[in-house]
């Protein structure tokens, strides 16, 4: 591969595509917001030979370093989280703000949110359906992606749009909620969700550089099997040989339950992922939970 990589928003997930693009020997740059916050996870990714840049997305005067021609002809990976407020995404503006035609990736990957469809109720949605978010989470998302479409047109780098459903996998998981056996919602009372195992994402993000395309593109990102919440604690107690966690009515969840946690038990959507896997031409290593759980080991599960 000749691809020369960079990764904004280096969390859980931009730490490991990192690491999987520097095991495939390939140059990749990590952008974090400063050399004091995750300054252990700077100095491991350094030790292997990531390039580490800092810059604040929310300070524009401190994002030098995504001005600079370096941007150009390379893949990006875009996956910092929206503020926690307002309607827009204020982090994206002044991250396409920095760009011009001369200093722009040649393709650009977002990893957003199923969130922007909001509630199907338990229809099954694909790429076509419209958009109709109803968090602020999910509004700020499909702002950024409203942007981007934008800059994407009209700087004329290529722009795919990830809508990612829930991640799970090792330390990935609700052990210590589990452990404090805190309530779940009613398995009876739950509507769909869905999932996706982060090996399955980390090589669906691999695959979107490696399958390039000229324009815009939107893929569902899941293992396309959706389930609900509670199908998903109890699987996990199960593979962990835990106790299953205390199940709640609708109406008391609204009382004991966090805002966070109703508001996902507030939608119900099945995505349909068939087109992610068929034009990346990639194939699962974990299609459903069940398999996803099969080697799960607790001690390697912290949320």
């Amino acid at each position: 591969m000749a691809h020369e990589i960079i990764i904004i928003g280096c969390g859980d997930v931009g730490t490991r595509l990192a690491r999987r693009w520097r095991t495939a020997g390939v140059d990749v740059a990590a952008l974090f917001r400063s050399a004091l916050r995750s300054g252990d996870r700077q100095q491991q990714l350094q030790s292997q030979g990531i390039a580490i840049l800092h810059a604040d997305l929310d300070q524009p005067e401190t994002l030098a370093p995504l001005q600079a021609p370096g941007l150009h002809g390379r893949v990006l990976y875009y996956l910092a989280p929206p503020p926690g407020e307002g309607e827009r995404d204020s982090r994206i503006e002044h991250f396409l703000a920095c760009l011009g035609k001369d200093n722009c990736p040649q393709q650009l990957i977002y990893m957003g949110t199923s969130g922007v469809y909001g509630d199907s109720g338990g229809a099954w949605v694909d790429e076509e359906c419209p958009t109709q978010p109803q968090t602020g989470r999910a509004i700020r998302r499909l702002a950024a992606e409203t942007a981007l479409r934008q800059a994407s047109q009209e700087l004329g780098f290529s722009l795919t749009l990830l809508r990612v459903g829930g991640i799970y996998g090792p330390g990935r998981l609700p052990e210590a909620r589990l452990r404090q056996g805190l309530p779940v919602l009613r398995e009876t009372e739950c509507g769909y969700s869905n999932r996706i195992h982060v090996d399955d994402l980390l090589g669906i993000c691999i695959a979107a550089a490696e399958h390039p395309q000229p324009g815009q593109r939107v893929f569902n990102v899941s293992d396309g099997k959706p389930g609900n919440m509670t199908e998903y604690f109890l699987a996990v107690a199960q593979a962990l040989g835990l106790p299953p966690p205390p199940q709640l009515s609708l109406a008391e969840a609204r009382q004991q339950l966090s805002p966070a946690m109703l508001s996902y038990l507030g939608e119900s959507r099945r995505m349909d992922s068939r087109k992610v896997l068929r034009e990346l031409a990639y194939q699962l290593r974990y299609p459903d939970l069940a398999s996803g759980l099969r080697d799960i080991e607790p001690g390697n599960t912290s949320d």
